[in-house]
């Protein structure tokens, strides 16, 4: 099934006529959908829906009518706040199943200058790698480009050489999981204009220019998977997919401590903690028990060593990763840590400890509108998704308004 690629439609339209973006979020444990205004200062939120998700495992849909039940409810919160029918969305998507891949390939330039067509060439023929017939193309992304041996060149375009030279990370992703977001969408009545990658949407939500230039790790602790993306010159050099997140920390509190998930939920959220120092030694709170019995006073520092193991095993796998790729020393600006786990207090802490990098929390930034609402790491991916939409419908503006120039300027010519 063929999906609609880089080419972000008209989400919603207020009356007045300001074009809307709206980013749909589809996670393992909420769906945000977050409707972002675009004016002539910029992007502003306007609007916000959030739902529980049970309809997803790992960030793959495995319930359909849960997914589309949770969704619709989301856009309808959406809706009400913004003052618009949403009929379009950009969706995120994760899982397990993403897979990244570094290509690269060399066209000899016609002509001596480098023209649209020739880098169009280098980058079909970068593009010509094996991908299983059950896997499709999400994302290809421009990391530099050569000319005559001379690298990083970030646009070529009018450059004087005889030798191109494009590399690129390709994205793929499972069409079965695409085609689920994309009937879960169709269920509640939504077109989905793109499916953009979950850890490049939250990039783009929480990273400075500074820190891509410089190199950084984007990690994005989600309930079912911890999405990676390395970033260096500017570019994105790798990306990868942990099958841990939130979610495990949940179920370890609800087998260690005997008590119902949903209040395993609850006492994360207002009790836990990633490092077990930082919980003072006389601390204590009450869990529920399982059916009839009573409640229990625990001392906290229990919860604490359950909790920080399986928080220094995410941390251990993603310092894993960057060194497997041989990148580690190229990230000058360290880690960035969002998505909701980010939330639980000592993450930063023992993410410094172990990875044996600077680590920051990272929110949305570069909006306007309901900022003192979305400026959370909850809302770093639905952000993202409405910040990706407003770049690349600019991208699409720019572009027709070149080609509408050349025409005109043709036209003035044959006068």
């Amino acid at each position: 099934m063929t999906i609609l690629r880089n080419s972000i439609k008209l989400q919603c339209v207020l009356k007045k006529g300001d074009i809307l973006i709206v980013g749909l979020d589809i996670g393992t444990t909420k769906i945000v959908a977050v409707v972002g205004e675009i004016t002539p200062h910029g992007v502003h939120i306007v609007g916000i829906g959030s739902s529980p998700s049970k309809g997803l495992r790992k960030g793959v849909v495995i319930n359909i009518e849960a997914t589309v039940h949770a969704i619709h409810k989301a856009i309808e919160e959406a809706q009400r706040m913004a003052g618009c029918k949403i009929h379009k969305v950009s969706a995120g998507i994760a899982g397990a199943h993403i897979q990244g891949v570094n290509s690269h390939a060399v066209v000899a330039i016609k002509g001596g200058e480098v023209k649209q067509s020739d880098i169009d060439r280098a980058i079909e023929a970068a593009k010509a790698v094996s991908i299983p017939s059950d896997r499709e193309v999400l994302h290809i992304l421009p990391q530099e480009f050569l000319v005559d041996g001379q690298d990083g060149i970030r646009e070529p375009l009018g450059m004087s050489g005889h030798r191109l030279e494009a590399k690129i990370h390709i994205v793929t992703g499972a069409i079965s999981s695409a085609q689920n977001i994309i009937k879960c969408a169709q269920r509640c009545s939504l077109e989905v204009a793109d499916i953009v990658l979950e850890q490049l949407a939250s990039a783009h939500a929480v990273l400075s220019e500074d820190e891509r230039e410089l190199g950084v790790a984007l990690v994005d602790i989600g309930g079912g998977t911890t999405d990676i993306a390395l970033f260096c010159n500017g570019s994105i050099q790798h990306t990868s997919v942990i099958p841990i997140g939130g979610q495990h920390l949940t179920n370890d509190i609800a087998v260690g401590l005997r008590t119902p998930q949903e209040n395993a939920e609850e006492i994360k959220k207002s009790y836990g903690s990633a490092s077990a120092k930082m919980i003072g030694k006389d601390e204590v709170i009450e869990v529920p028990s399982i059916g009839a019995r009573p409640e229990r006073i625990l001392r906290r520092q229990i919860l604490g060593d359950i909790l920080e193991p399986r928080v220094e095993e995410i941390f251990e796998l993603i310092a894993q990763e960057i060194n497997k790729v041989g990148l580690r020393e190229l990230l000058a600006s360290g880690v960035v840590i969002t998505g909701g786990s980010a939330l639980l207090p000592g993450m930063v802490e023992v993410a410094e400890h172990v990875i044996g990098l600077p680590v920051r929390r990272g929110s949305p930034q570069g909006v306007g509108g309901l900022l003192d609402v979305v400026n959370s790491p909850l809302y770093a991916t639905g952000v993202g998704l409405v910040l990706y939409g407003a770049r690349n419908l600019n991208r699409q503006q720019n572009f027709y308004s070149k080609v509408k120039n050349r025409i005109g300027a043709w036209i003035q010519d044959m006068i």
